[in-house]
């Protein structure tokens, strides 16, 4: 069973959320709240296994309440909601320790999907979705950084494909490589670079600038 919190300020939303959740055995909605700064006492009152958050909220927003979920209730999966594919916040959630975004939009079937796949470990990075992110945050790129001085060049070029939003097997047809050696190669990249997951080698291309626009 998974277990689901919903931190909207929206209660139609929330309870839009809650009845496409609920069709299913295997996902349950365990709490509620309406802004983050009670959305963080819900999680660390249940200890979900994700959080589905909107990112903009009066008060503690969205990206706050990530970053204080991500730094004190280790396990728990957070997923961020916007209405907009451009939102610079998306990033910053990302930073905060977000492991994706999801447009409200989202039909139900691809809604749950999402979940059971935040909740197995994966990160939530569609290509074009993330792209258009990383571009809308490009103006706050910071400067020179060495941590990717430690990587091999194909570990570079891995790193370069993951930042896109690309699945394993899609890396793997890009680089012409098999499915396995891509996995081989993420998990040293997140061990190398001490990246929480896929969500985390996004934020660290990016700040890098092996990623740019």
């Amino acid at each position: 069973m998974i277990r689901i919190v919903l931190v909207d300020d929206q209660e139609l939303v929330r309870a839009g959320l809650r009845a496409l959740l609920t069709h299913d055995d295997d996902l349950v909605v365990v709490g509620e709240a309406a802004d983050g700064a009670a959305g963080v006492e819900v999680v660390r009152r249940l200890r979900p296994d994700v959080v589905l958050m909107d990112v903009r909220m009066p008060g503690v927003d969205g990206v706050a309440a990530t970053a204080r979920i991500t730094a004190e209730v280790p396990g728990v999966r957070v997923v961020v909601l916007t209405t907009f594919d451009t939102d610079e916040h998306l990033f910053d959630a990302l930073r905060a320790g977000a492991s994706g975004f999801l447009l409200k939009d989202i039909r139900p079937g691809p809604l749950r999907e999402a979940v059971r796949t935040v909740a197995a470990g994966e990160a939530l990075l569609a290509p074009a979705v993330t792209r258009r992110v990383i571009a809308a945050a490009a103006v706050h790129r910071p400067g020179p950084d060495t941590r990717l001085d430690r990587l091999t060049e194909r570990e570079r070029e891995v790193l370069a494909e993951v930042a896109t939003g690309r699945s394993n097997d899609e890396v793997a047809a890009v680089l012409f490589l098999s499915p396995a050696t891509v996995r081989t190669y993420v998990s040293r990249l997140l061990a190398k670079l001490g990246a929480r997951d896929r969500a985390g080698l996004v934020v660290l291309a990016y700040e890098t600038g092996l990623v740019s626009r």
